[in-house]
């Protein structure tokens, strides 16, 4: 058999297979060792607002609070509409009391942007855009200044490498989109004013449920602060000018998936049973590890970001480097990313391994904690032989 390293291709299958198919950057793998038997103590049937309801959801709460070490004055709420809410709530709520720098880098930034200027319609923006695998200059920002962000770029697999373009004594708050980033990363959270993230990524949960977390000068903003626009009742926070402190203590806005609740519950126990954030961030540090030999020994493929410092290391985004993949078109290549990823769907080897639509044709392959090194080692291979069996089929179909 013939191996996949530096200027060689292998078309023969190889044998060993990921024990686990699942790579998609959203929802991503369940835990090792999940099944539906763990969601048994679920609380169904019943009012969410009923005690023992409300109790998980504090949980919840809770065990986020001490696996992340997130200050005690911080306020935590769970939030509807997964990590999108959460950010939308806290821009309509809070955007707009001074000047804002935005930065994007990937699609959801963009979209962030997009927000901002054409829905909020806020005037004083100043914009800080990168091409995908690149990040502007950080150095350029003003902290003084309102700032939103994501802090990991599930899109473009870009990462901020550190938070020392923040301010301690800043004057804004920072509205930092997280959610591929917490429980992979150490988040900085005194410089961080508004943080959100979703159960569906680096905990492997189900969607449509988001996590928000404020500082006190965050809850500041939002009691002394009129955005002067109608909220709909999922964004409000406030009643009467003063923080709805029940929101911040399980009573959530509206009506949440306590069977989603639940396996949020088992995947926090999970994360707690195998050594909290350090065990998760060492986990996503070893799947990438993994990725990152198999691309140094790889001829046809790169990382998307060139700076290897800025790259992700739970949705590393990957760029076809092949000459003659190089010289399509950009519906070629797509059409070509999408032979590859066919291939490896059809034989149950990777699921969900293409680039985001809106990012450059390339792949995409989740490293998040709930995936196991083992996995990507046995999926490199197979990339190896899709590549080389599509590439194969293009040459025969242009000839």
């Amino acid at each position: 058999m013939l191996t996949a390293d530096k200027g060689n291709t292998m078309t023969t299958q190889p044998v060993a297979r990921p024990v686990n198919p699942c790579f998609s950057s959203g929802p991503c793998a369940k835990r090792p060792g999940w099944s539906l038997d763990h969601l048994a103590g679920a609380f169904l049937g019943r009012s969410h607002r009923a005690a023992p309801g409300k109790e998980k959801l504090k949980t919840v709460i809770e065990k986020h609070r001490s696996l992340l070490g997130i200050p005690a004055d911080y306020k935590i709420a769970i939030v509807p509409a997964s990590d999108t809410g959460a950010i939308e709530m806290a821009m309509w709520s809070m955007l707009g009391a001074r000047g804002v720098d935005v930065m994007a880098w990937d699609v959801f930034g963009i979209e962030w942007l997009k927000d901002i200027t054409t829905q909020l319609k806020l005037e004083d923006v100043r914009t800080f855009k990168a091409g995908f695998g690149h990040l502007p200059d950080l150095g350029q920002v003003d902290t003084d200044r309102d700032v939103v962000f994501t802090w990991n770029g599930t899109t473009s697999g870009v990462m901020v490498p550190h938070a020392d373009w923040i301010k301690p004594d800043r004057q804004g708050l920072t509205f930092c989109d997280a959610t591929s980033a917490v429980f992979a990363y150490d988040m900085p959270w005194s410089l961080l004013d508004v943080t959100t993230w979703s159960w569906q990524k680096v905990l492997g949960g189900e969607a449509a449920h988001g996590m928000l977390v404020l500082s006190p000068r965050a809850v500041a903003r939002l009691e002394s602060f009129d955005p002067g626009r109608p909220l709909p009742k999922i964004f409000r926070m406030t009643s009467g000018g003063k923080l709805i402190k029940g929101l911040f203590e399980g009573e959530t806005i509206n009506t949440p998936s306590m069977l989603a609740v639940e396996d949020c519950l088992d995947a926090l126990t999970w994360v707690e049973s195998i050594g909290g954030l350090k065990a998760t961030r060492a986990r996503s540090e070893a799947n990438f590890k993994a990725l990152q030999d198999w691309v140094g020994r790889t001829a046809w493929i790169e990382f998307l970001p060139d700076d290897q410092a800025i790259c992700s290391r739970t949705s590393p985004c990957l760029k076809i480097t092949d000459s003659y993949v190089s010289s399509l078109d950009d519906d070629g290549q797509a059409a070509f990313v999408k032979a590859m990823t066919k291939l490896l769907e059809k034989d149950g080897i990777a699921y969900d391994t293409a680039g985001h639509r809106d990012a450059p044709a390339g792949l995409r392959v989740w490293t998040g904690a709930t995936v196991e090194a083992t996995d990507i080692q046995a999926l490199t291979p197979w990339l190896d032989w899709a590549f080389a069996v599509a590439k194969a089929e293009a040459q025969k179909q242009a000839a």
